[in-house]
Protein backbone atom coordinates (compact mmCIF):
# COMPACT_ATOMS: atom_id res chain seq x y z
CA UNK A 1 0.00 0.00 0.00
CA UNK A 2 1.17 3.36 -0.83
CA UNK A 3 2.25 5.69 1.62
CA UNK A 4 -0.26 8.52 2.69
CA UNK A 5 0.70 12.34 3.34
CA UNK A 6 -1.31 15.20 4.44
CA UNK A 7 -1.95 18.14 1.65
CA UNK A 8 -3.72 21.66 3.21
CA UNK A 9 -5.49 23.38 0.93
CA UNK A 10 -5.47 27.24 1.50
CA UNK A 11 -6.71 30.09 2.03
CA UNK A 12 -9.96 27.35 2.38
CA UNK A 13 -8.36 25.55 5.35
CA UNK A 14 -8.93 22.06 3.90
CA UNK A 15 -6.88 18.86 4.72
CA UNK A 16 -6.88 15.89 2.76
CA UNK A 17 -4.81 12.39 2.88
CA UNK A 18 -2.73 11.84 -0.40
CA UNK A 19 -1.42 8.53 -1.34
CA UNK A 20 1.78 8.69 -3.24
CA UNK A 21 0.36 6.76 -6.29
CA UNK A 22 -2.61 9.11 -6.34
CA UNK A 23 -2.54 12.98 -8.05
CA UNK A 24 -3.74 15.37 -5.36
CA UNK A 25 -6.68 16.28 -7.56
CA UNK A 26 -7.48 12.88 -7.61
CA UNK A 27 -7.37 12.25 -4.13
CA UNK A 28 -9.34 15.62 -3.50
CA UNK A 29 -12.25 14.42 -5.55
CA UNK A 30 -12.51 11.05 -4.07
CA UNK A 31 -12.87 12.78 -0.74
CA UNK A 32 -15.74 15.00 -2.23
CA UNK A 33 -13.40 18.20 -2.30
CA UNK A 34 -14.41 19.65 -5.61
CA UNK A 35 -11.27 21.63 -6.58
CA UNK A 36 -11.24 23.65 -10.28
CA UNK A 37 -9.76 21.67 -12.79
CA UNK A 38 -10.44 21.12 -16.74
CA UNK A 39 -8.41 18.42 -18.64
CA UNK A 40 -7.03 16.48 -15.97
CA UNK A 41 -4.15 15.81 -18.38
CA UNK A 42 -1.44 18.35 -17.72
CA UNK A 43 -2.81 20.76 -20.70
CA UNK A 44 -5.15 23.60 -19.32
CA UNK A 45 -3.53 24.81 -16.73
CA UNK A 46 -7.02 25.32 -15.26
CA UNK A 47 -5.36 23.40 -11.53
CA UNK A 48 -2.72 25.45 -11.12
CA UNK A 49 -1.88 26.13 -7.77
CA UNK A 50 1.11 27.52 -5.51
CA UNK A 51 2.97 25.24 -3.17
CA UNK A 52 3.53 26.92 0.00
CA UNK A 53 5.29 24.49 2.39
CA UNK A 54 7.18 21.47 1.07
CA UNK A 55 8.76 20.65 -2.06
CA UNK A 56 8.84 16.73 -2.43
CA UNK A 57 6.52 16.21 -5.45
CA UNK A 58 6.95 14.77 -8.71
CA UNK A 59 5.03 15.67 -11.72
CA UNK A 60 3.13 13.08 -14.27
CA UNK A 61 3.99 14.36 -17.40
CA UNK A 62 2.45 17.59 -18.30
CA UNK A 63 2.44 20.11 -20.87
CA UNK A 64 5.15 23.37 -20.61
CA UNK A 65 2.41 25.35 -22.02
CA UNK A 66 0.42 24.91 -18.39
CA UNK A 67 3.18 24.81 -16.46
CA UNK A 68 6.58 26.53 -17.98
CA UNK A 69 9.90 25.15 -16.43
CA UNK A 70 10.06 28.79 -14.41
CA UNK A 71 6.97 28.74 -12.76
CA UNK A 72 7.67 25.03 -11.80
CA UNK A 73 10.62 26.76 -10.20
CA UNK A 74 9.28 29.38 -8.83
CA UNK A 75 6.70 26.57 -6.80
CA UNK A 76 4.28 26.41 -8.84
CA UNK A 77 2.26 22.87 -9.79
CA UNK A 78 -0.62 21.02 -11.82
CA UNK A 79 -3.15 19.49 -9.37
CA UNK A 80 -3.75 16.83 -11.77
CA UNK A 81 -0.57 15.82 -12.49
CA UNK A 82 1.27 16.20 -8.81
CA UNK A 83 2.40 13.51 -6.51
CA UNK A 84 2.58 14.55 -2.93
CA UNK A 85 5.47 12.34 -1.06
CA UNK A 86 5.38 14.23 1.74
CA UNK A 87 2.85 16.51 4.07
CA UNK A 88 2.14 20.20 1.83
CA UNK A 89 0.68 22.97 2.04
CA UNK A 90 -0.99 24.79 -1.15
CA UNK A 91 -2.57 28.00 -2.01
CA UNK A 92 -5.00 27.38 -4.53
CA UNK A 93 -5.55 30.25 -6.87
CA UNK A 94 -8.61 29.68 -8.90
CA UNK A 95 -11.55 28.12 -6.50
CA UNK A 96 -14.88 28.54 -5.59
CA UNK A 97 -16.37 27.99 -1.96
CA UNK A 98 -19.66 27.47 -3.16
CA UNK A 99 -18.93 23.99 -4.84
CA UNK A 100 -15.37 23.29 -3.13
CA UNK A 101 -17.19 21.17 0.01
CA UNK A 102 -19.68 19.91 -2.13
CA UNK A 103 -18.31 16.90 -4.04
CA UNK A 104 -20.41 13.63 -5.10
CA UNK A 105 -18.30 10.62 -4.45
CA UNK A 106 -16.87 9.29 -7.43
CA UNK A 107 -17.76 5.81 -8.54
CA UNK A 108 -17.08 3.35 -10.80
CA UNK A 109 -20.13 1.82 -13.07
CA UNK A 110 -20.47 -0.38 -16.67
CA UNK A 111 -22.96 0.75 -18.85
CA UNK A 112 -23.97 -0.59 -21.98
CA UNK A 113 -24.82 1.38 -25.36
CA UNK A 114 -28.47 2.06 -25.94
CA UNK A 115 -27.74 4.27 -28.83
CA UNK A 116 -25.01 5.69 -31.32
CA UNK A 117 -26.82 8.22 -33.32
CA UNK A 118 -24.99 10.52 -35.79
CA UNK A 119 -26.32 14.53 -35.32
CA UNK A 120 -23.65 16.27 -37.56
CA UNK A 121 -21.04 14.73 -39.54
CA UNK A 122 -18.40 14.27 -37.10
CA UNK A 123 -20.84 14.23 -33.88
CA UNK A 124 -22.38 11.59 -32.15
CA UNK A 125 -24.96 11.06 -29.58
CA UNK A 126 -23.83 8.32 -27.52
CA UNK A 127 -26.46 6.98 -25.02
CA UNK A 128 -25.40 4.62 -22.22
CA UNK A 129 -27.42 2.64 -19.76
CA UNK A 130 -26.18 1.91 -16.36
CA UNK A 131 -25.83 -1.96 -15.29
CA UNK A 132 -26.17 -3.59 -12.30
CA UNK A 133 -27.88 -3.17 -8.81
CA UNK A 134 -27.26 0.46 -8.24
CA UNK A 135 -29.56 1.96 -10.51
CA UNK A 136 -27.73 5.41 -11.14
CA UNK A 137 -25.31 7.66 -11.24
CA UNK A 138 -25.36 10.83 -9.27
CA UNK A 139 -24.05 14.00 -10.73
CA UNK A 140 -24.46 17.71 -10.93
CA UNK A 141 -25.60 18.80 -14.42
CA UNK A 142 -22.35 20.24 -16.16
CA UNK A 143 -20.14 17.49 -14.88
CA UNK A 144 -18.64 14.38 -16.65
CA UNK A 145 -17.24 10.94 -16.00
CA UNK A 146 -14.29 9.11 -17.48
CA UNK A 147 -14.49 6.16 -20.31
CA UNK A 148 -12.39 4.03 -20.27
CA UNK A 149 -10.72 3.07 -24.03
CA UNK A 150 -12.02 -0.98 -24.31
CA UNK A 151 -8.74 -3.13 -24.57
CA UNK A 152 -7.01 -0.37 -22.92
CA UNK A 153 -5.40 1.80 -20.05
CA UNK A 154 -6.54 4.78 -21.32
CA UNK A 155 -9.80 6.82 -20.26
CA UNK A 156 -11.45 9.78 -22.33
CA UNK A 157 -13.23 12.36 -20.30
CA UNK A 158 -16.94 13.47 -22.05
CA UNK A 159 -19.44 15.35 -20.34
CA UNK A 160 -23.22 14.49 -19.57
CA UNK A 161 -26.07 16.31 -21.65
CA UNK A 162 -29.28 14.56 -19.53
CA UNK A 163 -29.89 15.72 -16.30
CA UNK A 164 -29.98 12.68 -14.51
CA UNK A 165 -29.42 9.38 -14.13
CA UNK A 166 -31.93 8.26 -11.40
CA UNK A 167 -35.05 7.64 -13.10
CA UNK A 168 -33.73 6.13 -16.54
CA UNK A 169 -30.14 4.82 -15.40
CA UNK A 170 -29.30 6.39 -18.67
CA UNK A 171 -26.48 9.17 -19.88
CA UNK A 172 -26.37 10.90 -22.82
CA UNK A 173 -22.98 12.30 -24.52
CA UNK A 174 -22.49 14.31 -27.55
CA UNK A 175 -19.10 13.26 -28.84
CA UNK A 176 -16.73 14.84 -31.43
CA UNK A 177 -14.97 12.34 -33.92
CA UNK A 178 -11.32 12.97 -34.18
CA UNK A 179 -9.01 11.12 -36.77
CA UNK A 180 -6.68 8.71 -34.75
CA UNK A 181 -8.66 9.77 -31.44
CA UNK A 182 -8.36 7.02 -28.69
CA UNK A 183 -11.63 6.58 -27.83
CA UNK A 184 -13.66 8.70 -30.89
CA UNK A 185 -12.26 6.84 -33.45
CA UNK A 186 -12.73 3.59 -31.51
CA UNK A 187 -16.70 4.87 -30.92
CA UNK A 188 -17.32 5.66 -34.88
CA UNK A 189 -16.03 2.05 -35.98
CA UNK A 190 -15.91 -0.38 -33.59
CA UNK A 191 -18.50 1.00 -30.86
CA UNK A 192 -21.53 -1.18 -31.19
CA UNK A 193 -24.81 -1.57 -29.74
CA UNK A 194 -25.22 -3.87 -26.54
CA UNK A 195 -21.42 -3.50 -25.78
CA UNK A 196 -20.44 -2.52 -22.58
CA UNK A 197 -18.12 0.55 -21.42
CA UNK A 198 -16.38 1.60 -18.04
CA UNK A 199 -17.14 4.69 -16.64
CA UNK A 200 -15.23 6.37 -13.74
CA UNK A 201 -16.77 9.92 -11.99
CA UNK A 202 -18.57 12.40 -11.86
CA UNK A 203 -16.01 14.80 -12.10
CA UNK A 204 -16.02 18.75 -13.08
CA UNK A 205 -16.91 22.18 -11.41
CA UNK A 206 -18.86 23.65 -14.38
CA UNK A 207 -22.12 23.39 -12.52
CA UNK A 208 -24.97 25.81 -12.62
CA UNK A 209 -24.44 28.23 -9.69
CA UNK A 210 -27.07 29.70 -7.52
CA UNK A 211 -27.75 33.25 -7.93
CA UNK A 212 -31.09 33.89 -8.66
CA UNK A 213 -31.67 37.34 -10.24
CA UNK A 214 -28.72 37.82 -12.22
CA UNK A 215 -28.93 37.01 -16.01
CA UNK A 216 -26.67 34.30 -17.36
CA UNK A 217 -24.90 34.07 -21.25
CA UNK A 218 -23.71 30.43 -22.17
CA UNK A 219 -21.13 30.53 -24.76
CA UNK A 220 -20.14 27.16 -26.53
CA UNK A 221 -19.09 25.22 -29.73
CA UNK A 222 -18.79 21.76 -31.17
CA UNK A 223 -19.09 18.97 -28.35
CA UNK A 224 -19.52 21.86 -25.67
CA UNK A 225 -23.07 21.78 -26.56
CA UNK A 226 -22.88 18.74 -24.09
CA UNK A 227 -22.57 20.41 -20.77
CA UNK A 228 -24.60 23.72 -21.43
CA UNK A 229 -27.37 21.67 -23.09
CA UNK A 230 -27.32 19.28 -19.62
CA UNK A 231 -27.57 22.83 -17.47
CA UNK A 232 -30.62 24.14 -19.91
CA UNK A 233 -32.06 20.79 -19.47
CA UNK A 234 -31.91 21.31 -15.72
CA UNK A 235 -33.28 24.94 -15.79
CA UNK A 236 -36.36 23.62 -17.61
CA UNK A 237 -37.21 20.70 -15.44
CA UNK A 238 -36.57 22.46 -12.04
CA UNK A 239 -38.37 25.68 -13.78
CA UNK A 240 -35.60 28.34 -12.83
CA UNK A 241 -36.40 31.37 -14.38
CA UNK A 242 -33.37 33.59 -15.46
CA UNK A 243 -32.89 35.23 -18.26
CA UNK A 244 -29.99 33.34 -20.32
CA UNK A 245 -29.12 33.39 -23.73
CA UNK A 246 -26.99 30.84 -25.30
CA UNK A 247 -24.91 31.41 -28.06
CA UNK A 248 -23.31 28.69 -30.25
CA UNK A 249 -20.84 28.95 -32.73
CA UNK A 250 -20.26 26.41 -35.68
CA UNK A 251 -18.99 26.58 -39.45
CA UNK A 252 -21.97 25.56 -41.38
CA UNK A 253 -26.02 24.72 -40.91
CA UNK A 254 -24.82 20.78 -41.35
CA UNK A 255 -23.07 21.33 -37.81
CA UNK A 256 -26.05 22.29 -35.72
CA UNK A 257 -27.37 19.96 -33.54
CA UNK A 258 -29.74 20.23 -30.92
CA UNK A 259 -31.04 22.91 -33.12
CA UNK A 260 -34.71 22.31 -32.75
CA UNK A 261 -34.43 21.26 -28.92
CA UNK A 262 -33.06 24.51 -28.24
CA UNK A 263 -35.66 26.47 -30.33
CA UNK A 264 -38.61 25.11 -28.51
CA UNK A 265 -36.57 25.38 -24.70
CA UNK A 266 -37.35 29.82 -26.03
CA UNK A 267 -41.05 29.06 -26.07
CA UNK A 268 -40.86 26.74 -22.57
CA UNK A 269 -38.11 28.20 -20.27
CA UNK A 270 -38.77 31.78 -19.55
CA UNK A 271 -36.49 34.51 -20.53
CA UNK A 272 -34.46 31.99 -22.81
CA UNK A 273 -32.83 33.14 -26.13
CA UNK A 274 -30.57 30.37 -28.54
CA UNK A 275 -28.85 32.41 -30.91
CA UNK A 276 -26.84 30.38 -33.32
CA UNK A 277 -23.90 31.32 -35.36
CA UNK A 278 -22.11 30.55 -38.43
CA UNK A 279 -18.50 31.14 -39.33
CA UNK A 280 -18.10 29.36 -42.57
CA UNK A 281 -21.65 30.45 -44.40
CA UNK A 282 -24.36 32.82 -45.71
CA UNK A 283 -27.68 31.89 -44.13
CA UNK A 284 -30.88 33.57 -42.41
CA UNK A 285 -29.07 33.39 -38.91
CA UNK A 286 -26.10 35.19 -37.55
CA UNK A 287 -22.59 34.96 -39.17
CA UNK A 288 -19.47 35.37 -37.84
CA UNK A 289 -17.05 34.17 -34.73
CA UNK A 290 -19.36 33.73 -32.14
CA UNK A 291 -17.17 36.00 -29.69
CA UNK A 292 -17.63 39.05 -33.01
CA UNK A 293 -22.06 37.74 -32.30
CA UNK A 294 -21.37 37.97 -28.23
CA UNK A 295 -20.02 41.57 -28.85
CA UNK A 296 -22.42 42.58 -31.19
CA UNK A 297 -25.54 41.34 -28.95
CA UNK A 298 -24.34 42.16 -25.40
CA UNK A 299 -22.69 45.69 -25.12
CA UNK A 300 -22.90 45.40 -21.13
CA UNK A 301 -23.12 42.27 -19.27
CA UNK A 302 -22.65 43.46 -15.61
CA UNK A 303 -23.67 41.41 -12.86
CA UNK A 304 -24.29 38.39 -14.90
CA UNK A 305 -22.94 34.84 -14.89
CA UNK A 306 -21.07 33.40 -17.85
CA UNK A 307 -20.79 29.73 -19.15
CA UNK A 308 -18.23 29.15 -21.43
CA UNK A 309 -17.29 25.52 -22.76
CA UNK A 310 -15.71 24.11 -26.02
CA UNK A 311 -12.54 24.10 -27.76
CA UNK A 312 -9.56 26.44 -26.29
CA UNK A 313 -9.68 28.78 -28.54
CA UNK A 314 -12.91 29.51 -28.73
CA UNK A 315 -12.82 30.00 -24.38
CA UNK A 316 -9.54 31.88 -24.45
CA UNK A 317 -11.11 34.45 -26.75
CA UNK A 318 -14.47 34.31 -24.79
CA UNK A 319 -13.16 34.89 -21.70
CA UNK A 320 -11.30 38.55 -22.34
CA UNK A 321 -14.37 39.45 -24.23
CA UNK A 322 -16.90 38.94 -21.59
CA UNK A 323 -14.67 40.27 -19.14
CA UNK A 324 -14.62 43.44 -20.84
CA UNK A 325 -18.05 43.29 -20.95
CA UNK A 326 -18.36 43.38 -17.47
CA UNK A 327 -18.53 40.19 -16.42
CA UNK A 328 -16.45 39.98 -12.88
CA UNK A 329 -13.68 36.66 -13.30
CA UNK A 330 -14.70 35.08 -10.69
CA UNK A 331 -18.25 34.53 -12.40
CA UNK A 332 -16.65 33.12 -15.41
CA UNK A 333 -17.29 29.65 -15.69
CA UNK A 334 -15.29 27.51 -18.28
CA UNK A 335 -15.08 24.03 -19.59
CA UNK A 336 -11.68 23.75 -21.96
CA UNK A 337 -11.96 20.68 -24.39
CA UNK A 338 -8.19 19.56 -24.98
CA UNK A 339 -7.09 17.76 -28.23
CA UNK A 340 -4.78 15.71 -28.79
CA UNK A 341 -1.24 17.50 -27.95
CA UNK A 342 1.29 18.32 -30.06
CA UNK A 343 4.23 14.73 -30.07
CA UNK A 344 7.04 17.19 -29.77
CA UNK A 345 6.93 18.40 -26.54
CA UNK A 346 7.81 15.47 -24.84
CA UNK A 347 5.81 16.37 -21.70
CA UNK A 348 2.45 16.59 -23.51
CA UNK A 349 0.25 13.53 -22.78
CA UNK A 350 -2.57 12.69 -25.68
CA UNK A 351 -5.81 13.83 -24.91
CA UNK A 352 -9.17 13.80 -26.10
CA UNK A 353 -11.80 16.67 -26.83
CA UNK A 354 -14.42 15.73 -24.54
Amino acid sequence: MADKHVVRFEPVGIEIEVAEDQTILRAAAEQGVMLMHGCKEGQCAACKSFVLDGDDIEHDRYSTFALPDYELDEGYTLLCRAHAYEDLTIELLNYDEEMIRSGLPIQERIAEVVAITPVTHDLRHLVLQLTGDAGELKFFPGQYVDITVPGTDASRSFSMANTSSRESGQLEFVIRIYPGGKFSEFLDQQLRVGDQLELTGPFGVFTLRDNPGSRIVFVGGGAGMAPILSLLRTMSERGIERQATYYYGARKQQDLCFHEELQALEQSLPGFRYVPALSEEEWDGECGLITDVVRKHEPELKGADAYVCGPPPMVEAAIPLLEGLGVVPKHIYYDKFTTTGDAGDPKVLEAESR
